[in-house]
């Protein structure tokens, strides 16, 4: 992968979470908000939208599937993880 290009992680979210309905993880909702504040505690994520969080070009491969478990073990938010 180039290191001019940004990585990301996208997230397809259990039925009544996911973008437009449930807005994701741009939802108003508590336990989305907190999720979030962890989100942004990383230095190398640079912007989240709904259903994907982009980090910077040069992120550890560890620090994407870190990223990558912590979603997965929201299992009642998140269905599935892919690291883009």
């Amino acid at each position: 992968m180039s290191s001019a290009v940004a990585r990301s992680i996208r997230v397809t979210f259990r039925p009544g979470w996911g973008a437009p309905e449930g807005k994701g993880l741009l939802a108003r909702e508590e336990r989305i908000r907190t999720l979030l504040r962890v989100l942004v505690s990383y230095p190398e994520v640079r912007h989240i939208l709904p259903d994907r969080i982009s980090l910077d070009a040069g992120a550890e491969p560890r620090v994407l599937e870190t990223v990558a478990r912590f979603l997965q073990r929201q299992d009642w938010l998140v269905q599935s993880v892919e690291v883009q």
